[in-house]
């Protein structure tokens, strides 16, 4: 099996929706599709939450989305918001998501 964890760190909600998109396009024809919600992309949580957006509802009833980085939720003020959302909170690397640890799960990363 495939398997493919995406990393999004920008803020830009229309590049989010092409991480959210190829995730869930994976996921659908049988790969191991993850998301990790990294640098100023954990700006974007609350928007995607408040915004009931299909993509994000999707992905996320799916387990697609992994974690969100804690150090990076409390370096952009977001970090109390982030943790009430039901997603775990990654910081296994100086606070942030290791990929050394999907890596070792045989995963292949891919950061946008």
């Amino acid at each position: 099996m495939n398997k493919f964890v995406i990393f999004a760190f920008k803020g830009n909600p229309v590049c989010f929706m092409h991480v959210l998109l190829n995730a869930l396009d994976m996921h659908g024809k049988g790969m191991d599709a993850k998301v990790i919600i990294e640098g100023e992309a954990v700006k974007l949580v609350e928007e995607m939450e408040t915004s009931n957006n299909h993509l994000y509802k999707d992905a996320r009833d799916k387990g697609i989305i992994d974690g969100i980085c804690k150090a990076c939720s409390a370096k952009m003020g977001v970090l109390e918001y982030n943790e009430t959302v039901g997603i775990p909170l990654k910081d296994d690397m100086s606070g942030h998501p290791s990929m050394a640890l999907y890596i070792n799960e045989g995963y292949q990363i891919i950061t946008l």
